[in-house]
C-alpha cells in the first residue's frame, strides 16, 4: 500500500521496530542502509530504529545479532538502542514492527490518525508476506541467520515500493 503524502515528498523516512532494539530493529537498520546507500539514496531516505520496550536503551546492538551481521557485510558498530516515541508518528513515513505484538504496541502509541503507519515489515517480502520476523534473543545462531534472510527480503521490497513513489 503507498501513502498518497509520501508522493513527491523530497526524503521518505523509515524506523524499524522491535521489542528492545538490540536484535531485530536494529538488522533491519542496518541492511535497509547498506541496500539505500548501494542504490546512492542515503540523501533521500533517512532510516532508524527504535524498541517499544525501554530496557537496553544506550545499549550496542547484541553481538550475536552483529557477528551475523558482519559475516555478510553489514556495520551495527555504531547503532544504539532508543525507544520509540509518539513524535516518530510526526517524523516517520514508514513505521516497520517486527511482529504483532509490537505492531499491536505500535498502533496504540500512534494515537488517532496515525495507526496506518504501522505495519509489518514482512509485508515487503514476497517469500515471508504476512510472517513474522522471529525474536532469536534465546535461541541459538541460526536464529540470527534466519532474522538476515528475512530482512534482506522485506528490504528489497520496501526498497523497491519507495522507489516506485518516487
Amino acid at each position: 500500500m503507498l501513502y498518497n503524502y509520501m508522493i513527491n515528498k523530497e526524503k521518505v523516512s523509515v524506523l524499524f521496530v522491535c521489542m528492545g532494539n538490540i536484535c531485530r530493529s536494529p538488522t533491519a537498520e542496518a541492511v535497509f542502509r547498506q541496500k539505500v546507500e548501494a542504490a546512492g539514496l542515503e540523501r533521500t531516505i533517512l532510516i532508524d530504529s527504535a524498541g517499544t520496550h525501554g530496557y537496553h536503551v544506550g545499549a550496542s546492538p547484541d553481538e550475536r545479532a552483529s557477528r551475523a551481521a558482519r559475516s555478510r557485510g553489514y556495520d551495527m558498530s555504531r547503532l544504539r538502542a532508543r525507544q520509540v516515541e509518539k513524535a516518530d508518528f510526526q517524523k516517520f513515513d514508514y513505521i516497520l514492527a517486527m511482529d504483532n505484538q509490537n505492531l499491536s504496541i505500535l498502533r496504540k502509541i500512534a494515537g488517532p490518525g496515525h495507526e496506518s503507519k504501522a505495519r509489518l515489515f514482512m509485508e515487503f517480502s514476497p517469500e515471508h508476506s504476512g510472517k513474522e520476523v522471529p525474536d532469536p534473543y534465546y535461541g541459538g545462531s541460526q536464529g540470527f541467520e534466519r532474522v538476515l534472510d528475512m530482512v534482506e527480503s522485506a528490504s528489497n521490497g520496501l526498497l523497491r515500493e519507495i522507489l516506485a513513489a518516487r
